[in-house]
């Protein structure tokens, strides 16, 4: 029944299903944003992942400044850049994510997880959607 759905989120919600950028996902997830978009230089929003949820590998681009910041506020989840091991995070971990390189994040097997994401500002920023974390890749973590 939908009174007996659980609330994941953390303190800040779980926000909507996140249908927009959806294409870009393994898995559902779901987008609360922090910020009111365009009122501030900076874009906060909480998105939550389901167990096994990941978004694709992308790169985060931008001329001087940019990338991203991740604060994880609920749930077990994964961070990895290209050529490196990926890193296991827990609530209160915080990956700072320099501009242009290519990651990926997303929640463990058998986990929620939620993460803040905060966009840093620069100057000639985009974001570059690419190849989807195969399984193969992702059940090897």
């Amino acid at each position: 029944m939908e009174n007996e759905k659980q609330e994941h989120g953390g303190m800040f919600g779980m926000g909507e299903p996140n249908t927009a950028f959806a294409q870009y996902f393994i898995g559902n997830s779901y987008l609360k944003p922090l910020t009111k978009p365009g009122a501030s230089v900076v874009s906060i929003a909480n998105v939550t992942f389901e167990p096994g949820c990941r978004n694709n590998w992308h790169i985060h681009h931008a001329s001087k400044g940019g990338g991203q910041i991740l604060i994880c506020v609920e749930g077990e989840g994964w961070y990895q850049e290209e050529g490196k091991p990926a890193q296991s995070l827990k609530p209160g971990d915080v990956v700072t994510i320099p501009a242009n390189v290519k990651h990926w994040h997303g929640a463990k097997k058998d986990s929620w997880f939620s993460h803040l994401a905060v966009e840093v500002p620069g100057e000639d920023t985009s974001n570059e959607w690419c190849e989807p974390v195969s399984d193969g890749e992702y059940n090897k973590l």
